[in-house]
């Protein structure tokens, strides 16, 4: 009884002496980061793809996911579905939340295109306290100008948004006819500039100079692959 006694305490100490430290493991490595876009009222379109193709290649994320939110109401009857539209971010929210929750140091990407934009700020104005991303990104947005940002950018280290006082036909004669996604006759924010004062919204007006890689500053203009890999991806890859 004696000898098993000690062999048992003999293996206690041994088997303490040998473990692992804890405090010793390597660190686990990073997530990939998470990439999100968000077409307009066409849906997904061949823009969205280049977008993010060029996303990638300028090394915002291994790769890109396009959420199609319209579903069924492709086109303008998008953007009357505001209660669908509301739904559609909530969905993505908790898909958000869920990639937080899973591991809270991933890089989360949020970008929308026209419409698109508006879904996003839904979308982040709809995850928990806690919750935030790395960066937003809103080209030629569809939103009101005067839309208070200040709810969704609560859970966003940065936003950017391009407008282009070349995009007057979509977003000035269109939106002022049809309303903006938030249901607002008036011109758009991705002609005029948001009224927002966060200091987390970065406004870039359309600089001529990008006509060379790919925007000549239309709507569509943002969206060229090339222009996403030189410009875009560098504002976005400036969080830290």
């Amino acid at each position: 009884m004696l000898k098993s006694r000690v062999v048992f305490l003999l293996l206690a100490i041994f088997g303490a002496s040998c473990a692992p430290n804890v405090a010793d493991a390597p660190p686990k490595p990073l997530p990939a980061p998470v990439l999100i876009h968000l077409p307009g009222i066409a849906g997904e379109m061949p823009i969205d793809r280049r977008l993010v193709k060029g996303l990638v290649k300028g090394g915002v994320a291994p790769k890109g996911q396009i959420t199609d939110w319209t579903r069924e109401y492709r086109g303008l009857l998008a953007l009357g579905q505001l209660d669908h539209n509301k739904i559609e971010a909530r969905k993505l929210a908790e898909q958000i939340t869920t990639i937080y929750r899973d591991d809270p140091r991933t890089k989360i990407i949020l970008t929308g295109h026209s419409a698109g934009t508006g879904i996003a700020v839904w979308t982040l104005e709809l995850l928990p306290d806690d919750v935030k991303i790395d960066t937003l990104l809103m080209l030629a947005s569809a939103l009101s100008p005067g839309y208070d940002l200040s709810p969704a950018l609560a859970h966003t280290r940065q936003a950017v948004s391009l407008y282009s006082e070349h995009d007057d036909l979509v977003l000035g004669y269109g939106t002022r006819a049809m309303g903006t996604i938030d249901r607002v006759k008036t011109d758009a924010a991705g002609y005029v500039g948001f009224e927002s004062k966060d200091p987390k919204l970065k406004q870039l007006p359309y600089d001529p100079k990008w006509i060379k890689i790919g925007n000549a500053g239309d709507h569509i203009g943002p969206m060229d692959d090339q222009f996403a890999a030189q410009v875009l991806a560098g504002l976005v890859k400036s969080v830290r």
